[in-house]
């Protein structure tokens, strides 16, 4: 059940149980569910690994009460973390790439964590660099590091996952997710897997990002407009598993940002970029199953709509597609 009907405690207690939706836009005889992150308190699916990730530290003793949680983050793992680690006693430093939403590093901020910014030519392995740094440089804080930390994907295996299931009765046949840190995605796919190893896998990256080295697939490194998903360095990537996975759908900016502003107008989802991609994937499986070009233990799709678009209006992302790519 993915509905909130009692009154609870406190704001940790809200996060998770978001409703799943299907999709308009797609084959008629293969239904499309994305599962809507932004219903979560922070407004995204980060929430999930900020609660789990900082509870779980917490009781390994790896941090105590008013210490300080240090991460470097694209935005929506710094809102995440910054909510849960207010209610679970600690203090909370962020270091975000200069390149990333302003609304993140706001909304970061008016949750009373600190914002420390490197240069976005630096990139990720900048700031998980600096991340490291000012935690060294702390008498009790700790790095989660979202992106090499196996509770990052435990948090999805507990929670997105079972979710999922309970809501379609395990019937499940392809699971069509982005990959940023690969927690999502990982998480789900272990479970799916245990489910029916029949389940179909596919990850989704912007077209310019190189996870599909990992599997064999030809990628040509560049840069992209989608956010919070894609990597330009695998080996800052340590939670994907690329045996868990059958294949990575490239997609490209301008499919992206047209299936965000489709899914707006037809369909009422205020999305951002990575769901528009995540969309876009997911209607491709969808075919490849109608036109018996893939064969899926249950002719269901599910994908995963991260966060809102409300956090990149400042980026233009309603705008023209040159607009918002400029």
């Amino acid at each position: 059940m993915t509905t909130h009907e009692e009154p609870v405690d406190s704001v940790l207690e809200t996060i998770g149980r978001t409703p799943l939706v299907r999709l308009q836009d797609g084959p008629a005889d293969v239904p499309i569910y994305a599962k809507l992150e932004s219903f979560n308190p922070g407004a995204s699916v980060k929430d999930r690994i900020g609660r789990y990730m900082i509870a779980r530290l917490l009781e390994r003793g790896d941090v105590s009460h008013g210490g300080t949680v240090v991460e470097p983050t694209a935005g929506n793992t710094g809102i995440g973390f910054a909510i849960a680690a207010e209610q679970l006693g600690l203090e909370a430093v962020f270091v975000v790439p200069e390149r990333f939403s302003v609304e993140k590093q706001q909304l970061m901020a008016a949750l009373g964590a600190d914002v420390i910014n490197t240069p976005t030519a630096d990139g990720m392995d900048g700031a998980i660099e600096r991340a490291h740094e000012l935690a060294a440089e702390l008498e009790d804080a700790v790095v989660p590091q979202q992106f090499s930390n196996p509770l990052n994907t435990e948090a999805h295996y507990e929670t997105t996952a079972p979710e999922i299931y309970d809501a379609l009765d395990g019937r499940v046949g392809a699971v069509v997710a982005g990959c940023g840190t690969a927690g999502t995605l990982m998480g789900i796919a272990r479970y799916a897997l245990e489910c029916d190893p029949e389940t179909r896998i596919i990850a989704v990256e912007p077209e310019g990002s190189v996870y599909g080295d990992l599997l064999g697939e030809d990628r040509e490194e560049s840069e992209y407009k989608i956010e919070g998903i894609g990597t330009h360095d695998t080996a800052t990537n340590e939670l994907f598993e690329p045996e868990l996975v059958d294949h990575i759908e490239a997609i490209a900016d301008r499919d992206a940002h047209d299936e965000l502003k489709r899914l707006a107008r037809e369909e009422g989802h205020l999305v951002a970029s990575s769901a528009g991609a995540a969309s876009v994937a997911a209607k491709r499986v969808a075919r490849r199953i109608a036109d018996g070009d893939l064969d899926v233990p249950h002719e269901t799709v599910v994908t995963i709509f991260p966060d809102s678009s409300e956090r990149y209006l400042s980026k233009g992302i309603y705008r023209s597609f040159e607009e918002w790519t400029s």
